[in-house]
């Protein structure tokens, strides 16, 4: 797919208040003729690291480690998804790599290295992930629920969870403050 919105950003529209994704931004790891597969990176669980790693019986890590686990989006909430920068250090059971910056990665020997700290700084945990079937992306687009861009690795690993959607907005010169949740037409 030439269009492919891989490592992109979908920035809600205001027309998706009353939905699971109102206010959310996703990170998009996956587009092609198949659908698309993200990750909500602005929406915290009420559970932390330290949550995951006990509940997995993880020894040695941080009973402390408030970072919060993000709700990936509504498929396989059950299922963990680590989002971390890409380094040639690491090789990790089940990866996606996104880009040469950006990976996703599934399996349990990550969450064990996050746990005792010898794995990516820079990584999101979160439970879930965001899916489309072929086509259902583009038809959303083409109603306007979505703003894309490139997205930005350091909105995604370096800025607090209730800015990361309003700087996305910023990469195209929008204030997601004075969007209006009406449309018209000229």
């Amino acid at each position: 797919m030439s269009d492919s919105l891989k490592n992109h950003f979908l920035i809600a529209m205001p027309g998706l208040a009353d939905s699971l994704f109102a206010h959310s931004i996703t990170y998009l790891c996956e587009h092609g003729d198949q659908g698309a597969m993200g990750i909500v990176i602005n929406r915290p669980l009420d559970l932390c690291y330290s949550d995951i790693f006990e509940h997995l019986e993880i020894e040695g890590h941080d009973t402390n480690d408030n970072r919060p686990v993000l709700s990936g989006g509504p498929v396989q909430t059950d299922r963990g998804f680590v989002l971390h920068r890409r380094s040639s250090h690491w090789n990790w059971q089940s990866t996606l790599h996104v880009t040469s910056a950006i990976s996703v990665t599934t399996s349990r020997d990550i969450l064990d290295a996050v746990a005792l700290r010898e794995g990516p700084s820079e990584a999101i945990i979160a439970l879930g992930y965001a899916g489309w079937s072929s086509g259902q992306l583009e038809q959303e687009l083409a109603s306007n629920a979505w703003l894309t861009v490139t997205a930005e690795p350091d909105i995604i690993f370096e800025l607090p969870l209730e800015q990361r959607a309003q700087a996305a907005a910023r990469l195209l010169g929008i204030n997601l403050d004075l969007l209006s949740s009406t449309t018209g037409h000229a």
